[in-house]
């Protein structure tokens, strides 16, 4: 029980590492989640600073996904009576949980996107690839970045049901993960339903 609360507080504190925040902070002087959508994450990286600034706080942030997981896989092959599927998606769940509500930045994070991706391609690639493009088609139609996201995060469990083994443990947790992704999505939600979420645009 101890390695899972240790790996899982780890994985927290990685996830709570905004690098939306430094980066915006170091390069543009100011706190991205004092501009635009107010969201400490890519989209609105992109939107208030730029593309290059945004590409770099992805990767940074899908990193934090892989990382957390890859901590929790080193632990399974260290003590071999871990439940070592169960302790990596907790991993990962924290991760998320940890962008979302970081403790080093007031624990006003981002919506977790990013770090869910690092986490279901290290975790299971072919889940996280489908789920990468599925969302890269949405985005691409709707040019709504929110749709994309929300609609990835309601496959990803039924995905993990399907093209994994059923072990409960696993599908548990990507059901709280798709719930956590949807649950940073309700004011997006709210300007969808209004039509007046934002578009994607590359022009800054």
């Amino acid at each position: 029980m101890t390695v899972y609360i240790v790996v899982s507080i780890i994985a927290y504190f990685i996830g709570s590492i905004s690098f939306s925040v430094i980066f915006s902070r170091k390069f543009a002087g100011f706190d991205v989640r004092d501009k635009g959508s107010k969201n400490a994450g890519t989209t609105n990286v992109l939107r208030t600073v730029g593309t290059k600034l945004a590409i770099i706080t992805l990767i940074c942030d899908i990193l934090k996904g892989v990382i957390a997981v890859v901590i929790a896989i080193i632990a399974t092959n260290i003590w071999k009576e871990l439940d070592g599927n169960l302790l990596k998606y907790l991993a990962g769940f924290f991760a998320i949980l940890g962008h979302t509500f970081p403790i080093f930045f007031e624990f006003r994070g981002g919506k977790g996107v990013a770090t869910a991706l690092g986490v279901l391609i290290t975790l299971n690639w072919k889940i996280g690839l489908i789920c990468l493009i599925f969302a890269i088609i949405i985005m691409a139609f709707t040019k709504i970045v929110s749709i994309g996201s929300i609609l990835a995060a309601i496959l990803y469990p039924i995905l993990t049901i399907f093209m994994t083994d059923f072990k409960f443990s696993a599908i548990l947790v990507s059901i709280l993960i798709s719930l956590l992704i949807i649950f940073n999505h309700r004011e997006n939600l709210k300007r969808i339903r209004n039509g007046t979420e934002n578009k994607l645009s590359f022009k800054k």
